[in-house]
């Protein structure tokens, strides 16, 4: 199996994404500022699929962090997260409750970020919290597709 994910243009907006959302937490401003001035910049071009992720992570952001904090276990916070991995999650969450994106892919994916952009601990911390997270979303909604 060959892996292809620097090439796919859903990662590529996935991990810009992170970018914006990152710079955000650190910059203490609003997302929806970082987005439009990256926007505005041009260079490299915001997707659109980029948009959508961080507008949808921004109007959910209540929903995916207790979505988040709900799969936690012991004395972890949303808070105590890594921004990277609070960020990646929150991607994820959003990807997999409201876009048609199969939850296997959307943690594949954060999972890959994770090792590229976070701590060596982070893949599995990761992929051990979306997993479970992702779980809990299915049981809620039992009967809603997010296909289209």
């Amino acid at each position: 199996m060959t892996q292809n994910r620097d090439n796919s243009t859903r990662t590529k907006a996935r991990k810009r994404a992170l970018d914006i959302l990152y710079e955000s937490e650190l910059r203490d401003r609003p997302g929806t500022d970082t987005l439009a001035e990256r926007i505005g910049l041009g260079e490299p071009p915001v997707r659109p699929f980029t948009i959508e992720l961080v507008n949808g992570v921004l109007e959910r952001l209540d929903e995916l962090d207790a979505a988040i904090a709900g799969a936690l276990t012991g004395t972890w916070t949303v808070d105590r997260l890594a921004h990277v991995d609070r960020n990646l999650a929150r991607i994820a969450l959003y990807e997999i409750a409201h876009t048609d994106t199969p939850p296997a892919v959307a943690i594949s994916e954060a999972v890959g970020l994770a090792a590229e952009y976070s701590t060596p601990e982070s893949p599995s911390f990761l992929n051990g919290v979306l997993s479970a997270a992702a779980q809990r979303l299915a049981v809620a909604t039992p009967g809603d597709s997010q296909q289209t």
